[in-house]
């Protein structure tokens, strides 16, 4: 007779530990902790539950006592670094403020742990950080006039726009870190091939719109900014809520 199947469940339900016995020397945070060190300085791929067994100093089979499946330990680990939000400062009553502001937190904890950009889901969204920061963004948006619904969408967008930005951010440091001459080199070759292509003819609504961006440098801060203040104005247009879209208002 074929096996019962499994029922689905949520780790936070879950007891803290399975199992009868003496209580251990490790907990599910140590657990945690460990991994997010691990994934940290090696990245997501070297993560294994042997790996963490070693780092915490105890059986690897023991581990699934606490966390049963590799997916409840991601669940885990992306909660854990949503800890890191600052959400007991009150909302200031400026929604975009303090929108930037959340958008900022995010991409420094991006920075900090690359390894969550493979693992954002909203199927991560019950741990208590995560809730916990979830209600400090609608707090936020409190005087927005907006459907709830839009809310939520206005929240996960600024959290997959910072994601985008912060991917894009990584692999150029990386591919920098990685080249046999500066960077400088290399971006002066490029550009010299690019004005080569344009000058053929070939691409004149590109060429025009390079010219024309051309007398305006942006940074990467810059960018950011520019692009977190689109986010927000598609939600809420800056004229129609009587504000500036400009970062520094």
């Amino acid at each position: 007779m074929a096996g019962r199947a499994a029922e689905p469940e949520v780790i936070w339900a879950r007891p803290e530990r399975a199992g009868r016995g003496p209580k251990p020397a490790y907990s599910r945070a140590d657990i945690v902790a460990a991994a997010v060190r691990i994934a940290d300085a090696d990245g997501i791929d070297a993560l294994s539950m042997r790996r963490i067994a070693a780092d915490i100093g105890c059986g690897t089979m023991s581990l699934y006592n606490y966390v049963p499946r590799k997916e409840d330990l991601y669940e885990l680990m992306v909660d854990a670094i949503s800890g890191e939000y600052d959400a007991d400062v009150p909302p200031s009553g400026d929604w975009r403020a303090d929108m930037r502001a959340v958008a900022r937190q995010t991409r420094g904890i991006m920075h900090r742990h690359p390894w969550v950009i493979r693992l954002m889901s909203t199927g991560y969204a019950y741990g208590p950080n995560a809730l916990r920061f979830l209600e400090y963004c609608l707090g936020c948006l409190d005087g927005v006039d907006l459907p709830g619904g839009a809310k939520m969408e206005l929240i996960a967008t600024v959290n997959g726009t910072v994601m985008t930005l912060v991917a894009n951010e990584l692999a150029i440091a990386e591919r920098t870190r990685s080249l046999p001459w500066s960077a400088e080199r290399e971006r002066a070759v490029r550009t010299a091939y690019l004005m080569g292509r344009l000058a053929g003819g070939g691409y004149p609504r590109l060429a025009a719109v390079l010219i024309e961006a051309g007398a305006e440098t942006l940074g990467i801060e810059e960018i950011f900014d520019r692009t977190l203040n689109r986010v927000l104005d598609s939600f809420v247009p800056a004229a129609r809520n009587g504000v500036s879209s400009r970062p520094d208002a």
